[in-house]
């Protein structure tokens, strides 16, 4: 407990939250393909303009007392978990490597997959617009500044794209374009093994909540469930522990 208090680890949390911060407003205009820039920042239900006390991550949320400092309605949950999240995500991640140029890669990629992620709960979409430039972002980061190097990047691509979309085909449309297009793009940034760990751990988290929601009536067997968080928690436990997993396989 006393070294997640350590300055680092604090600054690394601080970090975290604004990035989820920056998040919620990725999640919120990009489907709606709004400037991220302009106008500034706004609440959604009035669309007043937001003042710097109201855009500390998690605190304003509290301090307004979960509503718009406006016109009083209730402001979504969603955002103190994405900016919490962000926090805690970052703590790991800084634990694990450190301040490196690695870390700063891996920090980029969990900030598009919270995004990605939000979207995909929210809308049912995983946009082209992220995931297009994302690939050729972990190619050239693989190649250039991470240990995973070039021809694991490229094989990563390939191997996590074919194979969903080999299931796509296979299940006549079981698997939505864009999550054959995020699997590639976290194989371009993580390599072929850690697509192997992301597929399988995201399997076995949609198996239990699918299962878990359709136990609780909250969902149908033929009901969609938004694929993308799952791909999202197994990248992330590909970041950390993949190495580890792959070898206790194959030992």
């Amino acid at each position: 407990m006393a070294i997640l208090l350590s300055p680092e680890y604090i600054m690394a949390f601080v970090l975290g939250t604004m990035l989820g911060s920056f998040a919620n407003v990725c999640i919120h205009w990009l489907p709606c393909r709004q400037s991220l820039v302009f106008p500034g920042s706004s609440y959604l239900q009035c669309q007043q303009g937001l003042r710097p006390g109201h855009k500390i991550p998690l605190l304003s949320y509290v301090w307004l007392g979960r509503r718009c400092a406006y016109c009083q309605r209730p402001i979504a949950w969603r955002y103190l978990l994405v900016e919490f999240l962000g926090g805690v995500l970052y703590v790991f991640l800084y634990h694990q490597f450190g301040f490196s140029v690695q870390s700063v890669v891996l920090t980029l990629l969990v900030t598009v997959l919270l995004i990605v992620s939000g979207i995909d709960l929210a809308h049912q979409i995983v946009p082209d617009a992220i995931t297009l430039p994302g690939m050729l972002i972990g190619v050239g980061t693989s190649a250039l500044l991470t240990p995973v190097g070039l021809s694991n990047a490229l094989l990563g691509l390939c191997l996590g794209g074919s194979l969903f979309l080999l299931i796509a085909v296979l299940s006549r449309g079981g698997m939505g374009g864009g999550d054959i297009k995020l699997i590639a793009m976290i194989g371009a940034f993580l390599g072929w093994q850690a697509v192997l760990v992301t597929i399988f751990m995201a399997a076995m988290l949609s198996a239990v909540v699918g299962l878990s929601l359709i136990l609780l009536k909250q969902k149908g067997r033929k009901d969609p469930i938004p694929f993308a968080p799952f791909l999202a928690f197994g990248a992330f436990v590909a970041m950390l522990w993949g190495s580890d997993l792959m070898l206790g396989v194959f030992a």
